[in-house]
């Protein structure tokens, strides 16, 4: 067969080849060690100088020309198969996104950063202290004497004692009742003047719609040379004004009693109850308004400046606790304290906040 006729042939095929692989096959039928040119090559040696040359120019001619057309015909199928992909597999972004699930701030933790922007911005600074801590820290030195009924207000979870501590005080382990603990190590360690708000997990044995073992609390304490019942009042409204975004909340201070305050105050806010439902606010007519409990307040006990290395003679000052939960459960319409633990994804969607409303 001339040069002519197979290349007529292998134009023919490699034109008529509409995928890669049978395209191969002709490439390989065409170049291949055993394919028509290569034979075609090898027969060259048999021929005489000149027509072996003139043969061996048409050949290599062939070749290339062969080569070249596969290539094109290459990069034509690679081509035509991407725009094939390309139409089968695209994506419709106009259509709406699958829905992802979407974190949300526990109303607990939201409590906990809002009550810290209100007090830092009022100059207190933040402390922390041991969810496990000694009879002396718990109990003794906020002025609960060994034996002392008001032990007894609180449902305690004792701990195996510390065998290696040598004051017996020191020994007993507990699982904390109150974060006022952390206000006992930093008076310890800073002394006085001091200012500070601390906030945590305590726990008591009690369990029902408003009680549960664990619960967060919040404790806040002042002490300098001048503080007095006004500085707490101040601060009060201060405050609850701020954290129930209500302009003019009406408070109450009713005496009461607490072992590490002298007076002690239990602190009311003022409500409307209508319809069974509950608003925080002052009523227009003062027949409907009516009053309720939200946290506990004193001025510091002096035994409790003794026991922390402070001159009571010197400096005197105030503290408040509040239940974190207890603030959350008024301010979002939470009905049941239990439900804030149990780990209920439908109950955390309806009423936790977006890490955006986290950060307003």
């Amino acid at each position: 067969m001339n040069a002519i006729d197979l290349k007529d042939e292998l134009t023919a095929r490699i034109e008529a080849a509409n995928d890669l692989k049978t395209l191969e096959e002709v490439r390989v039928t065409a170049l291949g060690k055993k394919g028509k040119i290569t034979d075609l090559m090898k027969m060259l040696g048999q021929l005489d100088g000149e027509e072996r040359k003139v043969r061996g120019q048409e050949l290599n001619a062939l070749k290339d020309e062969i080569a070249d057309f596969i290539k094109v015909r290459e990069d034509n199928l690679k081509r035509a198969e991407m725009d094939r992909r390309l139409a089968d597999e695209t994506l419709d972004v106009t259509l709406s996104p699958r829905p992802e699930k979407v974190g949300h701030t526990h109303p607990i933790s939201q409590t906990m950063e809002e009550l810290q922007r209100i007090f830092t911005d009022m100059g207190f600074t933040v402390a922390e202290g041991p969810d496990i801590e000694d009879d002396w820290h718990n109990f003794t030195a906020l002025n609960f004497p060994e034996g002392h009924p008001a032990r007894e207000m609180q449902d305690t979870f004792f701990l195996p004692a510390d065998p290696d501590e040598s004051d017996p005080r020191k020994a007993i382990k507990v699982l904390r009742t109150q974060t006022s603990t952390a206000q006992i190590r930093e008076m310890t360690k800073h002394g006085a003047p001091i200012k500070l708000i601390c906030m945590g997990r305590v726990y008591r044995s009690d369990y029902d719609a408003t009680h549960t073992p664990m619960f967060h609390q919040m404790e806040v304490l002042y002490i300098d040379k001048h503080v007095t019942m006004g500085h707490l009042k101040g601060c009060l409204l201060d405050f609850l004004t701020t954290f129930f975004e209500v302009d003019d909340v009406p408070i109450r201070l009713r005496p009461s009693f607490f072992p590490f305050t002298e007076p002690s105050a239990e602190v009311d806010i003022g409500c409307i109850r209508k319809n069974g439902e509950l608003k925080i606010g002052k009523a227009e007519n003062p027949e409907d308004q009516s009053w309720l409990e939200v946290l506990g307040s004193g001025m510091v006990h002096p035994n409790v400046l003794r026991n922390c290395g402070i001159d009571p003679e010197e400096y005197q000052g105030f503290a408040l606790g509040a239940g974190l939960d207890r603030l959350t459960m008024l301010k979002y319409g939470i009905p049941d304290l239990r439900s804030m633990f149990e780990s209920d994804n439908r109950w955390l969607n309806h009423y936790g906040f977006s890490l955006i409303e986290s950060l307003k």
